[in-house]
């Protein structure tokens, strides 16, 4: 469950940021590069933030 949550906050946020920068303002696509960029860092390290959030709030496996 949590795995689906975060795949979803991600994929919620680059589409946003996508959307933004498209018709808001380019700079909106550091949104999309700052949530890619986590997402990398993350199958590295093994460390995800919004993971750790959700363990915080009680979210079940």
């Amino acid at each position: 469950m949590k795995q689906r949550i975060i795949f979803f906050v991600a994929g919620t946020f680059v589409l946003t940021g996508i959307a933004l920068s498209h018709y808001i303002n380019p700079n909106w696509i550091w949104l999309s590069v700052f949530v890619g960029v986590n997402l990398l860092q993350s199958s590295f390290t093994k460390f995800c933030p919004l993971e750790k959030i959700l363990d915080a709030v009680g979210t079940k496996n």
